[in-house]
């Protein structure tokens, strides 16, 4: 893919990693959309992005997902990739995790990803990508985030399993799978409080690498024990 020109929609992208892609973006010629739950951090975002267009949704209403597609398609005329950078998390004993938290981390680090890309998939064309953040913990279960694990490993297995059906359409899946990062994403639990944990590593590594997967073909970004990206061309 080439990112000059391409037309990107980056849900999440008031957050922390979300602005940090849209700029690295912005910076190799994308035109984005962008999209999130907050009308005026939206607005601000926009301004520091040539007035780029934006699309608002909520994470617990996967049809305002789709909707954010389907809106973001018709202003470019079109979209080259669906990227999303959102999320949420919680600690604490699995035994003592509420239901409601549970279905929390479910809806907005499964069920609305998902839901952005089943509508992307009938907008996008060959030679096009959908991207999701999913973290270390997708694959490796900590204790005391039982439940926030289990949301990212599920949206996990489903890229891998999308990745299969659409691969012959020529649309690639993306999985975005870094250590901790120095996003403050911990310090903002639905419940619970974060362990102590190492100093996280730069985000603006991480979205440089996810860039250039985009523009190689590649299929995962992960990063290695001492927080350098890597760039992998298939998953493992």
């Amino acid at each position: 893919m080439n990112l000059d020109g391409a037309r990107v929609l980056v849900a999440g992208a008031t957050g922390v990693l979300g602005g940090a892609l849209t700029a690295e973006l912005r910076g190799r010629g994308a035109r984005p959309v962008l999209a999130g739950r907050d009308p005026a951090r939206l607005a601000a975002a926009a301004r520091a992005h040539e007035d780029a267009p934006t699309v608002t949704f909520d994470a617990y209403d996967p049809a305002s997902c789709a909707r954010a597609v389907h809106d973001s398609a018709t202003a470019l005329g079109g979209l080259d990739a669906v990227v999303t950078a959102f999320g949420t998390v919680a600690f604490g004993p699995a035994a003592e995790t509420g239901d409601e938290i549970a279905e929390h981390l479910a809806a907005v680090n499964l069920l609305a990803p998902t839901a952005f890309f089943r509508a992307a998939f009938t907008v996008l064309g060959p030679g096009s990508a959908v991207a999701a953040l999913t973290g270390v913990v997708a694959r490796r279960p900590q204790a005391g985030m039982a439940d926030y694990g289990a949301s990212k490993a599920a949206l996990s297995a489903w890229l891998d399993a999308a990745r299969r059906e659409v691969r012959a359409g020529g649309i690639r899946v993306l999985e975005i799978r870094p250590g901790h990062l120095d996003t403050g994403f911990a310090d903002r639990p639905v419940a619970g409080t974060a362990p102590p944990m190492p100093p996280g590593g730069e985000p603006r590594r991480v979205v440089a690498a996810v860039a250039d997967a985009l523009e190689s073909d590649a299929e995962l970004v992960l990063t290695d024990q001492d927080g350098t990206p890597v760039v992998e061309r298939r998953t493992r």
